[in-house]
């Protein structure tokens, strides 16, 4: 019998997907001295995003979709692809994604697979976020801010592999739009048919998984 994976490489409904609630989130230790200052840990080096999808179900045929779409990735079991339209690109919203969006690495003379990340902020801790699930067809390269063709991406890892290793010192870019590698953070859905008519909305935990 052949193997499985663990993740499928196809996007929940963005209709309802677009309809939904969620965001980063970090987990921070916050203790309290005595004298009423404070001591604060990140317990988290990476945040996660969580959403709730069952603000985007408007209709009947909506969670109809969303029971198939469970079903099928068996709960919990299996990972998906989440589009967030709060940030799904490399540029600001509204902007097309450029080849000079992120700095991806620097060239030593040697090295022809570089990661996609999204770096934010930059005056005094920017973060930077890996991007392993790049929309395919979206991603757009350039070296010292000169575009080139010449790559090919895994859209299920977020590697770009150049045809030909940058320079020593030279700086790689990129352009880019992309998913949300999440699952299912329930293993049951529960519906209340007679309060969803009257507008009640269902809950539909997912969060993202990270590596």
């Amino acid at each position: 019998m052949p193997l499985i994976p663990a993740f499928h490489e196809i996007r929940f409904p963005t209709n309802i997907a677009f309809g939904s609630s969620g965001g980063p989130e970090r987990r921070t230790e916050v203790v309290t001295l005595g004298s009423g200052s404070e001591r604060r840990n990140a317990r988290w080096a990476q945040s996660r995003r969580r959403y709730d999808a069952g603000y985007g179900v408007r209709s009947l045929a909506d969670l109809h979709q969303v029971i198939a779409f469970f079903e099928e990735r068996r709960g919990k079991l299996f990972g998906f692809r989440w589009r967030d339209r709060a940030d799904d690109a490399s540029a600001p919203p509204g902007t097309e994604p450029a080849a000079t969006d992120q700095a991806l690495g620097v060239g030593d003379g040697a090295t022809t697979v570089f990661s996609l990340k999204k770096t934010y902020g930059g005056l005094h801790a920017p973060y930077e976020r890996a991007i392993a699930k790049p929309v395919a067809g979206s991603v757009r390269i350039a070296i010292d801010g000169v575009s080139t063709e010449d790559f090919v991406v895994d859209p299920a890892t977020g590697l770009v592999t150049l045809g030909e290793a940058p320079a020593e010192g030279g700086i790689v870019t990129a352009g880019f739009r992309f998913d949300v590698p999440v699952r299912f953070d329930a293993d049951q859905l529960v519906i209340n048919l007679a309060a969803f008519e009257a507008g009640e909305i269902p809950s539909i935990p997912i969060v993202e998984i990270r590596p």
